[in-house]
C-alpha cells in the first residue's frame, strides 16, 4: 500500500541546469498570491496535495495525484498556472523540465534541501527556503499528510548533512568571501563604505554588511532611483554615479560592482574621494571588467580584493566541498531507506485509526448490553475496579498491536 501511495508523489522541477536564472524569475509566484492562484489549480486537476518551492535558481511543484503524468498534462498544468505565458516559452519548459516520481521524487527533495542539487554546493540557505515553502503552502491548505511527512524527513536529513559533514564549512559565494576578507582586515564597524553600483551583488553585500553591524553607507548608481532604494534599506545616502567626481566625505572601504565596460574609478576620481587621507584603504572590486583603474594601485596604499582573487579562493573551497559528496551520499542513502519505513509505519497508523473507536464500542456493548445485569449487581467498589481493569485492557490492546506492527515493519520490512 505504501508503494502505491508513494507512486502518487510527483515533482516537476524547472531549474538552473536547464534554464537561465533570469528566465526562472518569471515563474516566481509571490507568497501573498499563491492561495488565489494555486488553490484553484489543486481543485482543477484534482490534486490531493500541492507544494511550490521557488528560489533564485529553481521553481518546483510537488503534488500528489493517482493519474499518469505525461507531456499533455504538464502542458495543461503549467498553462493553467501561467495563463499569460507565451506558448513557445511554455512548450520549452515542458520539454526541458525534470519530472520525478515516487522514491525518485523523495531522493530529489533530499538532494535539494542538502544543497547537492544547488547551483552552489553547500549553500545551506536552501534548507530554510524548503522549510518556509512547506509551512506557507500548509498554512493555505495546499498540502496534506504525505507532503507533511516528506518535508519533515527532508529537513531532518538536510540537518544531518550539514552537521555530520563539512560540505558548507568553507564559503564559496562572492559575498561571503568578500566579507571574510573584510573580517581578516579587522575593518571597524564605524567604517565608511562607498557602494558603487546597486545591482543584485551589491544589494546582497550591503544587506550582509548591515546585518553584521556596519552602519555608514553611501550608494552610487547610474540610475538614482535604484541607489535610493538600496540606500533606504541600508539607512545610508544615495548619489548619482557622476557625483563620485565631487564626493568629499572620505571613505574607508569601496565595494564596486557595475556593468560598465570601462574603469569607473579613475585616478582623478580616487584622489577626489580620498580627500587627502593617507591611511590604507580597502577596495573590493567584484566587477568584470574591473571598475578600479590599475594605475591607482601603483599610486596609493590599497588593500585590493579583486573578483579574480575571490574566485580563486571560491574554486579551492568548492573542491573541498566536493570531497564531502561521498559522505553526503551515504547519509542520503540511509535516509532513502528510512523514508520507506516511515511511510510504511504511517500507513499502519492510518489503517489502525478505527481500532480505538471499535474497542470503545465493544467495551460499551459489554457494559451496557451483554453483561449489563451482572455489572448492575456489583457494589460500587467492585464496579470501580472493573472499570479500571477494562480501561487498562483497552489502552494495552490499542498500543500492543500498533507497537508489534511497527516492529515487524522495521525488522522485516
Amino acid at each position: 500500500m505504501s508503494k502505491e501511495i508513494l507512486n502518487q508523489l510527483h515533482t516537476v522541477a524547472i531549474t538552473h541546469r536547464n534554464f537561465d536564472v533570469n528566465t526562472l524569475g518569471g515563474l516566481h509566484i509571490p507568497p501573498d498570491q499563491q492561495s488565489a492562484r494555486l488553490l484553484p489549480i489543486k481543485q482543477q486537476f484534482r490534486l490531493k496535495e500541492l507544494l511550490l518551492l521557488s528560489t533564485c535558481n529553481r521553481v518546483e511543484f510537488s503534488f500528489v495525484s493517482p493519474r499518469d503524468i505525461d507531456a499533455p498534462f504538464l502542458h495543461s498544468f503549467l498553462e493553467a498556472i501561467y495563463p499569460n505565458m507565451d506558448r513557445e516559452v511554455l512548450t520549452s519548459f515542458v520539454i526541458k523540465l525534470e519530472h520525478y516520481r515516487g522514491l525518485n521524487a523523495v531522493d530529489h527533495a533530499m538532494s535539494v534541501a542538502s544543497s547537492v542539487d544547488s547551483m552552489i554546493i553547500g549553500e545551506r540557505e536552501i534548507i530554510t527556503q524548503v522549510r518556509q515553502a512547506y509551512e506557507h503552502c500548509s498554512s493555505i491548505g495546499l498540502t496534506g499528510d504525505l507532503l507533511r511527512i516528506l518535508n519533515r524527513h527532508v529537513v531532518e536529513t538536510a540537518k544531518k548533512v550539514y552537521t555530520r559533514t563539512s560540505i558548507s564549512s568553507k564559503p564559496v559565494s562572492v559575498v561571503s568571501l568578500a566579507y571574510h576578507q573584510l573580517k581578516k582586515l579587522q575593518i571597524p564597524l564605524n567604517a565608511r563604505f562607498l557602494i558603487i553600483g546597486a545591482g543584485i551583488t551589491n544589494t546582497t553585500m550591503g544587506r550582509f554588511l548591515k546585518k553584521h553591524g556596519f552602519k555608514h553607507f553611501a550608494v552610487f548608481n547610474r540610475t538614482l532611483s535604484k541607489a535610493e532604494q538600496l540606500a533606504d534599506e541600508l539607512c545610508g545616502t544615495a548619489h548619482d554615479l557622476n557625483a563620485l567626481s565631487t564626493y568629499n566625505l572620505g571613505f574607508d572601504v569601496i565595494i564596486s560592482c557595475t556593468g560598465a565596460d570601462h574603469h569607473i574609478i579613475t585616478p582623478a576620481i580616487y584622489a577626489q574621494i580620498l580627500q587627502g587621507e593617507q591611511n590604507q584603504k580597502t577596495v573590493i572590486d567584484i566587477a568584470i571588467p574591473q571598475d578600479l583603474d590599475p594605475n591607482i594601485l601603483k599610486q596609493h596604499a590599497v588593500n585590493h580584493i579583486s573578483v579574480g582573487f575571490l574566485q580563486k579562493i571560491s574554486n579551492e573551497n568548492l573542491k573541498e566541498r566536493t570531497k564531502e559528496l561521498a559522505h553526503v551520499e551515504e547519509i542520503l542513502a540511509e535516509a532513502h531507506t528510512e523514508f520507506q519505513q516511515i511511510l510504511q509505519i504511517r500507513q499502519v497508523e492510518l489503517a489502525m485509526r478505527s481500532v480505538p473507536e471499535e474497542i470503545k464500542r465493544i467495551k460499551s456493548d459489554a457494559i451496557n448490553e451483554v453483561f449489563k445485569e451482572e455489572i448492575n449487581s456489583l457494589d460500587p467498589q467492585s464496579r470501580e475496579v472493573l472499570e479500571k481493569i477494562l480501561g487498562y485492557v483497552e489502552k494495552k490492546y490499542i498500543a500492543g498491536p500498533m507497537k508489534l506492527a511497527k516492529e515487524i515493519l522495521v525488522n522485516h520490512g
